[in-house]
């Protein structure tokens, strides 16, 4: 079985589980302040649940694809959706600041 750090935490999951369900039924959240109300709810629209993960997942699909073209995001960070994301293999996720989860960097750089 495939673990997931996150959170300082480490979940079991099955593999091809995916990352945003494994998260929100341990009771942790990928979305950051308001958009833990305000998102899409799993549909792959909204890019609130962008995450950094390292680790075996699931290889970028389309919709995932477009939406992260779409700024605020930007599609050279790396950043992933954990709703369209499937855990095939241990990994570590990092969630970084912003509604959407876009601030890779320090605000000053």
């Amino acid at each position: 079985m495939p673990t997931v750090t996150a959170f300082g935490r480490e979940i079991e999951c099955e593999e091809g589980a995916i990352l945003r369900d494994i998260l929100l039924n341990a009771g942790l959240s990928p979305h950051n302040g308001r958009s833990d109300l305000l998102n899409c709810r799993g549909l792959g629209t909204c890019g609130t649940c962008a995450v950094e993960i390292d680790g075996a997942v699931s290889n970028i699909g389309r919709r995932e694809r477009s939406r992260l073209a779409v700024p605020p995001h930007d599609p050279e960070s790396g950043l992933r959706l954990a709703c369209q994301t499937r855990v095939l293999g241990d990994v570590t996720v990092t969630k970084y600041p912003g509604f959407w989860g876009q601030h890779t960097r320090c605000e000053s750089e």
